[in-house]
């Protein structure tokens, strides 16, 4: 039973909101029929999808545990990173970009963030809002979750707009990359070459079975200035979901083709 739709004028399709049967309290959030985040309004530092786990063990990397972040949502959705950084580090502040105007407030109404987070919402395009930022502001972790599939946007999906993100990154802070593909991995290897020219340090991490490109399947790529550190490749790989995989270095070069 559908909760709440709302339909989105810039793509003319439909967003809906589903109870999640198994769950109390609990929220499916879709575009087009098509499942994009689970909300766990109860307990939003449970992280219920796969892809969307592995960016939160990412993002716990950033600074010790409990410590506020500053962090850029570029792809919005049903805000369930948004959530999980406000119940993991209280006091956060948090910007959110999203292309569908309609969208982050049928979210906000439907499915209210935890009491005291510090979201500014933006509505345009994830490039131009991202020139578009108040001067000097930094992040300690960006998040790029924009990409679907195979064809994604050629002004994000490039070098020069991975350099324009990097611009915004404070001190050791970390863009993060969901990159959603078909077996083959075209949009994986391209995106792993365009990231590898923009930052210094860039790994891929996803579930192990995926880097053979006989899956589809989602693979989050990171970058950060310097080299990247082993340490947090054994942390990632050690929080799962398992079995995880990190690839940085020599081993990326495979997957960049």
């Amino acid at each position: 039973m559908v909760l709440a739709s709302r339909f989105l004028g810039a793509s003319g399709v439909h967003a809906t909101i589903d109870p999640d049967p198994w769950h109390a309290n609990a929220f499916v959030f879709s575009i087009d029929n098509a499942e994009q985040s689970h909300v766990n309004l109860a307990h939003p530092g449970d992280v219920f999808y796969e892809y969307l786990r592995r960016i939160a063990n990412a993002v716990d990397l950033v600074k010790p545990a409990g410590e506020p972040v500053a962090a850029l949502h570029l792809g919005a959705g049903a805000l369930t990173l948004a959530r999980y950084i406000q119940a993991t580090r209280p006091g956060s502040v948090q910007h959110a970009v999203e292309l569908e105007r309609e969208l982050l407030d049928f979210v906000l109404e439907q499915l209210p963030l935890p009491a005291g987070t510090l979201l500014t919402g933006h509505v345009g395009d994830a490039r131009e809002a991202l020139g578009e930022l108040p001067a000097g502001l930094e992040f300690d972790v960006v998040i790029l979750d924009i990409f679907s599939g195979p064809d994604a946007p050629a002004h994000l999906a490039c070098t020069e707009f991975y350099r324009e993100a990097a611009g915004v990154l404070a001190p050791g802070g970390v863009l993060l990359v969901n990159v959603g593909d078909e077996p083959g991995f075209t949009l994986v290897s391209s995106q792993v070459r365009a990231l590898g020219a923009a930052m210094a340090g860039v790994a891929a991490y996803g579930t192990s079975n995926l880097f053979s490109r006989r899956f589809p399947g989602n693979i989050i790529l990171m970058g950060r200035d310097g080299t990247w550190p082993e340490e947090w490749s054994q942390a990632l790989v050690a929080a799962g979901p398992h079995p995880a995989t990190v690839l940085s270095g020599l081993e990326l070069d495979g997957l960049a083709g």
